[in-house]
C-alpha cells in the first residue's frame, strides 16, 4: 500500500511540475530565436511516389544484356576507388568474358552502352528482353566519355528507350536503373539524384550521382526519370569492396546526344584541343595571384606547336574564363574546350602573376593520343631502386589519369621496400625527384643516381587530383 501511494504521489508530482513549467515558459519571439521555423500557415510539400511498376514494365523491354569475349590479355588493370564496373574473369583465361548492360535507342537495332564494356571485345553478344541473342558490331566508341554505340540486326522493330533532358534534372528527384548486376538480368532499382556535376579524375564527364543501387553488370544501362526518359548512362561506382555503397555515377544524356551523330558517322569523336596540361588552383596559389577564392585552371605545361602556344599562354597562367563563361573547377576547362567547334576562335580570361589579360585562341583538333604515343613503350626496370618498378606514361594511362606526358607511372611496389614504407602505390605518377622534373624513365633513373646513398630522396607524386611530396630513404 505504501508503495502504491508513493507511485501515485510521484506521478501526480510530475504532472504538477509539468504544468508549472509549462505555465511559466514563454515562447521565444521569432527575432530572438537561434533557429527558424516555417510557421503555422506554411503548406506541407506533397511527395508522391511514382508508379515504378508501370515505368519498369514500359522501359524494361528496351534494356539488353551485353556479354563480351575479350581479346587475350597478359595482365589485369588495377582498379581505383571510383571504378567502372568491368570486373572481368581472371587473366589466366585465354579469352576472358565480361557482362554489362545497354539499351535500344533506335528501332532498327542501335544500342548505347559503356566504352569500357566493349572496348577490348573480340566478340559482342546482345540478349534482348525476350531471350533472343544477337552478335553485335561496334559502330563507334569514345573512351573520354566512356560511351559506345553498337548495332544488331534483329529483323524486326525493337522497343526503344526515349532519351530525355539531363539539364533539367534536379537533385532529389526520383530515378530508376535497369540493368544486369552480377548477371541478374533486368534488375530494377530506384533511388534519387544525389548530386550533379561530379568530376572523376581522368574522365571527360560531369557525372550525375545517384544512390539507386548499381553494381557490376549495370554498366551501360539506363538511368530513367519519372517521365520514362533516359537521363543518364550508368557508368561507375565509388567503392572499396567492389559492390554498391550508395554512390554511383552516370553520364548525362545531353553529353551523349551531342556525340551520337559523330559516333554513327565517323566511329569516333573528334573534339577541340587547347594544348595545355592543367592543375587545380589551391588556396595558396589563389592568394599568390590575388584571387579571392580558388578557381580556374592553372597551366602546368604548354604543348609545343599547340593552339595554346600560338596564343601566348605560359606555364603558371591561370585560366579563369572561357569565352565569357567563368571557370570554377579546373576540370570544367577540358569540357568547354572539347565542346567548342574546331576552328572557332574564343577568348580566354587569364591571370598571370597579379595581372589579368585576355588572349584569343583558335581551337584545333585534339593531338593528345598522338603526343602520348610518341613517348609510349611501357618499360620496366629489372632491379628497381627504392622497390619501385616504373614505366613511361603511354596514351592510355595519361588519359585515364587526366595527366600530361611528363612523369613515370609506378607499375609495382616491392613489399617491405623503402617505397612501400613511404606509402607509394601502383599507378602513382612521379613527376619530380629531388625537385628535378621527371619526363620519362631515363630522367627518373638519372635523378635517382645523383642522390647520395642513404639520403632521403624527395619524390613529388600525383595521385588522382592531389600532388604530395614523399620522402623515401633508400636502404644501405
Amino acid at each position: 500500500m505504501v508503495s502504491r501511494r508513493s507511485s501515485v504521489f510521484f506521478l501526480a508530482s510530475g504532472l504538477v511540475a509539468f504544468f508549472l513549467i509549462a505555465a511559466g515558459a514563454e515562447p521565444a519571439k521569432a527575432k530572438d530565436r537561434l533557429w527558424s521555423e516555417l510557421g503555422p500557415n506554411a503548406s506541407a510539400a506533397r511527395v508522391e511516389l511514382p508508379d515504378f511498376a508501370d515505368l519498369a514494365a514500359r522501359l524494361s523491354p528496351a534494356v539488353v544484356n551485353i556479354s563480351v569475349e575479350q581479346k587475350a590479355s597478359s595482365a589485369t588493370e588495377p582498379s581505383s576507388e571510383a571504378e567502372p564496373f568491368n570486373q572481368l574473369a581472371p587473366p589466366e583465361e585465354t579469352h576472358p568474358k565480361g557482362v554489362g548492360s545497354g539499351f535500344v535507342i533506335n528501332k532498327t537495332g542501335y544500342i548505347l552502352t559503356n566504352d569500357h564494356v566493349v572496348a577490348k571485345a573480340r566478340k559482342i553478344s546482345v540478349t534482348t528482353s525476350d531471350g533472343q541473342r544477337f552478335v553485335a558490331t561496334l559502330v563507334g566508341r569514345d573512351p573520354k566519355t566512356d560511351v559506345a554505340l553498337i548495332k544488331i540486326e534483329p529483323g524486326r522493330m525493337l522497343p526503344v528507350a526515349p532519351l530525355g533532358d539531363s539539364r533539367s534534372v534536379r537533385v532529389g528527384e526520383w530515378v530508376m536503373a535497369i540493368g544486369n548486376p552480377f548477371g541478374f538480368d533486368h534488375t530494377v532499382t530506384v533511388g534519387i539524384v544525389s548530386a550533379k556535376g561530379r568530376f572523376i579524375p581522368g574522365n571527360y564527364d560531369e557525372f550525375i550521382q545517384t544512390d539507386a543501387s548499381i553494381n557490376p553488370g549495370n554498366s551501360g544501362g539506363p538511368l530513367i526519370d519519372t517521365r520514362g526518359e533516359v537521363i543518364a548512362v550508368n557508368s561507375a561506382i565509388y567503392t572499396r569492396t567492389g559492390s554498391n555503397t550508395g554512390i554511383s555515377f552516370a553520364i548525362p544524356i545531353d553529353l551523349v546526344k551531342r556525340e551520337l551523330p559523330e559516333l554513327a558517322a565517323n566511329h569516333k569523336v573528334v573534339r577541340g584541343w587547347l594544348g595545355v596540361y592543367i592543375e587545380q588552383v589551391t588556396p595558396e596559389v589563389a592568394a599568390a595571384h590575388g584571387l579571392k577564392t580558388p578557381h580556374g585552371a592553372m597551366i602546368d605545361e604548354v604543348v609545343a606547336q599547340s593552339p595554346a602556344e600560338t596564343a601566348g599562354l605560359k606555364k603558371g597562367d591561370i585560366i579563369v574564363g572561357f569565352d565569357g563563361q567563368p571557370i570554377g573547377d579546373s576540370q570544367e576547362l577540358p569540357l568547354r574546350v572539347g565542346a567548342t567547334p574546331l576552328g572557332e576562335r574564343v577568348t580566354l580570361d587569364v591571370v598571370r602573376g597579379s595581372q589579368r589579360r585576355k588572349l584569343a585562341v583558335t581551337i584545333a583538333a585534339s593531338r593528345e593520343t598522338e603526343l602520348a604515343e610518341a613517348g609510349s613503350g611501357f618499360e620496366t626496370e629489372a632491379e628497381p631502386p627504392l622497390g619501385l618498378k616504373v614505366g613511361n606514361l603511354n596514351a592510355r594511362i595519361a588519359q585515364e589519369m587526366g595527366l600530361g606526358k611528363s612523369g613515370v607511372v609506378v607499375d609495382s611496389v616491392t613489399p617491405g621496400s623503402a617505397a612501400a614504407q613511404a606509402g607509394l602505390q601502383p599507378r602513382d605518377i612521379i613527376v619530380e625527384v629531388n625537385r628535378r622534373s621527371v619526363r620519362d624513365v631515363d630522367t627518373y633513373s638519372r635523378a635517382l643516381k645523383e642522390g647520395g646513398k642513404g639520403r632521403a630522396i624527395l619524390l613529388l607524386v600525383k595521385r588522382g587530383k592531389t600532388a604530395v611530396f614523399v620522402p623515401v630513404v633508400p636502404g644501405e
